[in-house]
C-alpha cells in the first residue's frame, strides 16, 4: 500500500470516528424532550382556580432554577386533529368542547362543562395542544429520534372519558397517546403508569376492555372521583392509599404490586399520567410523598422501560397545585428521565 493511500484511508477512518462521536453527543443531550407551547397557558377556568396557567409558569421557572433546562431537547407541542381525538372520544364530546370554547371568542367569559371544569375562548385550542404534545412525543420516541419525554401541558386528562370532560380534564392526552401508538404505529402491548392522588377513572373506563394496555396506579382513597376499589376491567391495577400515607407506604407497594404486574405485561412502550398533588405540601389531598419519592418512582418506571420497551415512555403532567413543589417534583422527575440523577 502506498503511503498516500494509506494517509488518505486514515483521514477517512478519522472522519467516522468523528461522525460517531458527535452523534453520541447529539443523543446524549438531546435524548430527553420537553413539550409545551404558549397557548396551554391561555386555558383558564376562572379566579381561584388550582388548575391554573401558573402551574406551567412554576414548572419552567424550576427548570431554569435547576439548570437542567438547558439539557432538555424542547419542542413545541403541535395541534392534534380532530380525527385523532376520534380514537378515544365520541364525536359529541368533540364537538361540545369545541362549540363552547369558540363561542366565547373575543370575550373573557368561562362555560361550566360541570362543576370543576369550564372552558374560555381559548380552551380548545390548548387541549389540541395538549393532545398534540402526547401524540408528537409519542411519534419521536418509537422513531428513536428521542429515548422518552415529558409534556408539560394543559388541561390535564386522566379523568376524561371517552364521552365526558371532567375533573379538570377536556380530553385524555395519556389515552389518545396510548391508542395512537397501539393503533398507528403497531405496538401490541402498552402500559399506563397513574401516579396522580386522584385515580384516573378516565384512563381506566377508556381501556376497560382492552387487553393490550394495563394501567397501574395508586391513589388516596376515598377521595375524588370516588372510583377505582372495583377496577371496570381485568387489565387495571389499582391500589386505594389512605389519606397521610408517606412515601414509604408507597414504594412499598409499587415494589410488592405494580413492578409484578408490569413485569408480567411486559410493555413496550410506557405511558406516565404524571400527577404531583400526592406531595406533601400540597393542599389539594392529604398525602405525604416529597421529590425523593418521585425520584424513585421514576426509577422504577425507567428500569421497566429498559428491560421491555427500548426504554421508551413519554409522560404527560396531570395534576399538582402546590406551585413550589410541582416544580421542584416535576424537576425530579425528569432529572431521572434525562439520566441527570
Amino acid at each position: 500500500m502506498c503511503i498516500n493511500s494509506f494517509f488518505f484511508r486514515f483521514l477517512g477512518t478519522l472522519g467516522i470516528l468523528r461522525h460517531h462521536f458527535q452523534h453520541d453527543l447529539w443523543r446524549d443531550q438531546l435524548t430527553t424532550a420537553f413539550y409545551t407551547h404558549p397557548d396551554c397557558k391561555l386555558h383558564d377556568m376562572g379566579p381561584g382556580h388550582p388548575e391554573s396557567p401558573a402551574r406551567l409558569q412554576a414548572i419552567e421557572d424550576q427548570l431554569i432554577a435547576s439548570r437542567i433546562d438547558q439539557l432538555l431537547d424542547h419542542r413545541t407541542a403541535p395541534l392534534a386533529l380532530e380525527d385523532d381525538l376520534a380514537r378515544v372520544h365520541s364525536t359529541a364530546m368533540i364537538a361540545r368542547v369545541r362549540e363552547h370554547s369558540l363561542a366565547l371568542a373575543g370575550t373573557a367569559g368561562i362555560y361550566p362543562l360541570d362543576p370543576d371544569t369550564s372552558v374560555n375562548a381559548h380552551s380548545w385550542q390548548a387541549a389540541l395542544r395538549a393532545a398534540g404534545a402526547a401524540l408528537a412525543a409519542t411519534d419521536a420516541v418509537i422513531a428513536g429520534d428521542i429515548d422518552n419525554a415529558f409534556c408539560a401541558v394543559r388541561p390535564p386528562g386522566h379523568h376524561a372519558t371517552a364521552h365526558t370532560p371532567m375533573g379538570f380534564c377536556l380530553f385524555n392526552n395519556v389515552a389518545l397517546a396510548a391508542r395512537h401508538a397501539l393503533e398507528v404505529h403497531g405496538l401490541e402491548r402498552v402500559a399506563i403508569v397513574d401516579f396522580d392522588v386522584h385515580h384516573g377513572n378516565g384512563t381506566e373506563q377508556i381501556f376497560a376492555h382492552d387487553p393490550r394496555v394495563l394501567m397501574v396506579s395508586f391513589f388516596q382513597h376515598p377521595f375524588y372521583p370516588f372510583s377505582g376499589t372495583e377496577p371496570e376491567g381485568s387489565h387495571a391495577l389499582n391500589i386505594p392509599v389512605s389519606a397521610y400515607s408517606d412515601g414509604s407506604v408507597v414504594r412499598q407497594l409499587v415494589t410488592e404490586q405494580w413492578l409484578p404486574a408490569l413485569e408480567a405485561h411486559r410493555p413496550q412502550m410506557i405511558f406516565v399520567s404524571a400527577g404531583f398533588d400526592a406531595h406533601r405540601e400540597d393542599d389539594m389531598a392529604q398525602m405525604g410523598l416529597v421529590e425523593a419519592d418521585y425520584t424513585w418512582l421514576t426509577r422504577q418506571i425507567m428500569q421497566v422501560a429498559a428491560q421491555h420497551a427500548q426504554g421508551r415512555i413519554v409522560s404527560c403532567l396531570e395534576g399538582g397545585y402546590n406551585l413550589s413543589a410541582l416544580g421542584r417534583s416535576v424537576v425530579a422527575h425528569m432529572k431521572v428521565l434525562a439520566d441527570l440523577e
